[in-house]
């Protein structure tokens, strides 16, 4: 998708992940604070003061606009308004804050239902919007990338910022941008795939040549033996497929030898006293290992059966957030990524529709439909906010089939909802009991 940071800043756009009618309650308006100010001083004092006035203490996302009226940065908290005074902190050195304030004229915010919510929106909108200083001159800023292989007719490793459909194979997002551009030129190296432009020409086949045909390859790396060299008249098209076949499996996470040629390339760097060589060889198998690691993690995530994820409302410290009815959010997961959500039934007509909507998206991964996301896209921050938070694992159900979504239903629903209703319940009487014992006193 491309960049939007150059336009006009209207609003967000829709959130996908509250497209069904049961969460159209949680569609939250944009909220915007404009300063009037002209001094750099006067904007922020107008901002600091309205943010400390308006911003709930509620979880959800927030953009900064500047003067010419383009979203610049996003971000999420499950604290809006603590989040936004910290920006104006008289003591505060950060430089990422202190550049974002600089620049903005304008705040925006977007209450969620939660802060797993906060974060699932929050990287939607960066990859909509592509605010530059998300990215661009922000210190200590990791900026997240996919790995693909593709562009034939000879493919090859490559980095899109976007899951790219048309490659033949992509994996991610992965954070850090750096480690995978160098990761990168490893892969091509190790599978002696090309790493040159498209606009080179390509001349695989498997016939003989009638002539020989005197040709220089494009780089050094056919002659270092690194690169199958398509760009070269009568190159093996059968050994350059072998090679994609290996390529794919390795994405796909597959063992394999990558680390082990590594690690004895720098034993012999080592022992042959080229320290240089053997430090980079170095830096490049703790790539590639953190890279395999990942990609057997994604691996697993994705052979995982389809689960269902029940966060509910108020897990954060939020104050004086707006009533939220209902008691939570059901997020369907497939692949290891967020597909589609629900809102927790409150009675038994909401059970039966809720129960038919998850039988449909689950049988509906043969004939994937627009209204579910692409698991992908979220696949990395669903494992990582389960990493940070093991104990929310048991929020959880593993769905087998789509025959076994009634009875799993019904244990979840004595498990979890039932217990948490009856909580609110208890809690709304106990806070009404309260009022009406400080009336008649």
């Amino acid at each position: 998708m491309d960049a939007r940071w150059t336009q006009r800043f209207d609003g967000f756009g829709p959130d996908l992940l509250l497209e069904h009618s049961s969460l159209k309650h949680l569609r939250a308006s944009l909220s915007r604070l404009d300063s009037k100010g002209e001094s750099p001083s006067r904007i922020r004092e107008q901002l600091r003061d309205a943010v400390a006035c308006s911003a709930p203490r509620s979880p959800g996302v927030y953009g900064m606009i500047d003067a010419l009226g383009r979203l610049i940065y996003v971000g999420k908290s499950k604290l809006l308004r603590n989040r936004l005074l910290s920006y104006f902190l008289p003591g505060n050195k950060d430089e990422k804050a202190g550049r974002i304030v600089e620049l903005a004229r304008s705040i925006v915010w977007e209450i969620q239902p939660s802060e797993f919510a906060a974060l699932l929106r929050e990287q939607s909108l960066i990859r909509t919007w592509q605010p530059t200083l998300n990215v661009v001159g922000m210190p200590n800023r990791r900026q997240s990338a996919f790995l693909c292989l593709g562009r034939g007719p000879a493919e090859q490793f490559y980095i899109s910022r976007q899951f790219d459909p048309s490659a033949s194979a992509c994996q991610g997002p992965f954070s850090g941008s750096g480690q995978l551009h160098r990761a990168v030129e490893i892969l091509n190296r190790h599978f002696l795939l090309r790493d040159c432009s498209q606009k080179t020409a390509t001349h695989l086949t498997d016939q003989m040549s009638l002539f020989v045909i005197e040709a220089r390859a494009g780089c050094l790396r056919s002659e270092l033996g690194t690169c199958v060299a398509p760009c070269l008249p009568g190159a093996s098209r059968s050994r350059y497929l072998k090679q994609e076949a290996a390529a794919r499996e390795f994405l796909s996470g597959e063992p394999s030898d990558v680390v082990a040629r590594l690690e004895a390339e720098m034993e012999r760097a080592s022992a042959g006293h080229h320290f240089e060589r053997a430090l980079r060889l170095r830096e490049d198998v703790r790539i590639m290992k953190w890279l395999t690691g990942k990609l057997r993690q994604h691996r697993q995530a994705r052979e995982s059966n389809p689960r269902i994820y029940w966060q509910p409302f108020g897990d954060s410290e939020q104050v004086d957030a707006p009533k939220l009815t209902g008691s939570g959010v059901l997020y369907l997961i497939r692949k290891g990524g967020v597909e589609y959500a629900l809102a927790e039934p409150t009675d038994e007509r909401q059970w039966r529709q809720c129960r038919n909507a998850m039988v449909e998206w689950y049988r509906s991964e043969s004939d994937f439909r627009p209204q579910y996301l692409r698991g992908n896209d979220s696949l990395g921050l669903v494992a990582t906010w389960f990493q940070k938070n093991p104990s929310l694992k048991k929020r959880m159900f593993v769905l087998d089939a789509a025959s076994s979504i009634p009875k799993a239903w019904c244990e979840c629903q004595q498990a979890w909802f039932v217990p948490h209703l009856d909580a609110a319940q208890k809690s709304g009487a106990h806070s009404s009991g309260n009022k009406r014992d400080k009336r008649s006193a």
